[in-house]
Parts: structure tokens; C-alpha cells; sequence
């Protein structure tokens, strides 16, 4: 049997923390992710997956999704997933974000993933798309991070 090749060496897990959607869902207890009824659906090994109601907590006076709510989604997203990369003691915490709002949603649910651009030291970039039930991109979004040791709570 030959050795592997390096396009055959598989690529290491960029995920470092062990963590399920359910546990994702239960440290998101008492916050505004759960306030808006954000619950994340699925942890790949490089991309985040979580949904969102179109409802009276997430729509604006017209009757459409609110910017606002679709970025909650995409930087609840790009954080998890960035501090999913993190050995324990480090988290990420918001830098920019950025969301261009291309369709509107007047109903259902809105599904977001995120997946990685850059993920340094530092710093990690991560892009999230927004889509509608029916798979039709509703927001794309940018967001930057700072990797940060965590401090205790006050």
C-alpha cells in the first residue's frame, strides 16, 4: 500500500470544541438568540446551520423579516463557529459585519450557514447566506472576529 498523498491526507477538523446543536441551543438560554427564536440545527465540520421564525419577533412594521434579525442570525452564526475553532479559554468576539438584504421574507422560517473564509490566529473571517424555505437567498453576510481569552464574569 503506498503512503497518502498530500490531496489524499485528510484535512484537520477545524472544529476544536466537542459541542452539539443541543448544546448549542441550551448556552443560548435567557439570550436574545433565544428571544428570537434562533435554534441552531446542525454542526458540520467546517459550517454552522441554524434557522429562524419569520414572526412578530423577527419582522419589521411593513410585514417583512427585519435587517436587524437576519444580522442577529448571521453574527450568532459567524461567533459560534468561530469560537467552535477555539481551544477552551478563547472565544471570538464581533469585529465587523457586513449584510446585503436581497429578498424579502414575509413568512416561515429562514435558514442560515456559515462557513469559513479565513481562520487565523487572531482573526477569522466567515461568510453566511440567509435563505428562505424554498432555498432562495434572502441576506449574505460578511462578518470579522477577534480571537480574545476569555475573562471571568462580573
Amino acid at each position: 500500500m503506498n503512503p497518502p498523498t498530500e490531496s489524499q491526507t485528510p484535512a484537520p477538523r477545524l472544529f476544536r470544541r466537542a459541542m452539539t446543536a443541543e448544546d448549542v441551543n441550551r448556552i443560548h438560554r435567557n439570550t436574545a438568540v433565544e428571544r428570537l427564536g434562533i435554534e441552531c440545527v446542525e454542526l458540520g465540520d467546517d459550517f454552522v446551520r441554524a434557522r429562524m421564525p419569520v414572526d412578530a419577533r423577527t419582522v419589521q412594521p411593513a410585514g417583512l423579516l427585519h435587517g436587524g434579525a437576519s444580522v442577529v442570525l448571521a453574527e450568532t452564526l459567524g461567533s459560534l463557529a468561530a469560537t467552535l475553532c477555539q481551544e477552551p479559554g478563547f472565544h471570538a468576539v464581533g469585529l465587523e459585519i457586513n449584510a446585503n438584504h436581497l429578498r424579502g421574507v414575509r413568512s416561515g422560517w429562514v435558514h442560515g450557514e456559515c462557513r469559513p473564509v479565513h481562520t487565523g490566529r487572531t482573526t477569522h473571517v466567515w461568510q453566511i447566506e440567509i435563505r428562505d424555505d424554498a432555498g432562495r437567498l434572502a441576506c449574505t453576510s460578511r462578518i470579522t472576529l477577534a480571537i480574545v481569552a476569555q475573562r471571568p464574569k462580573e
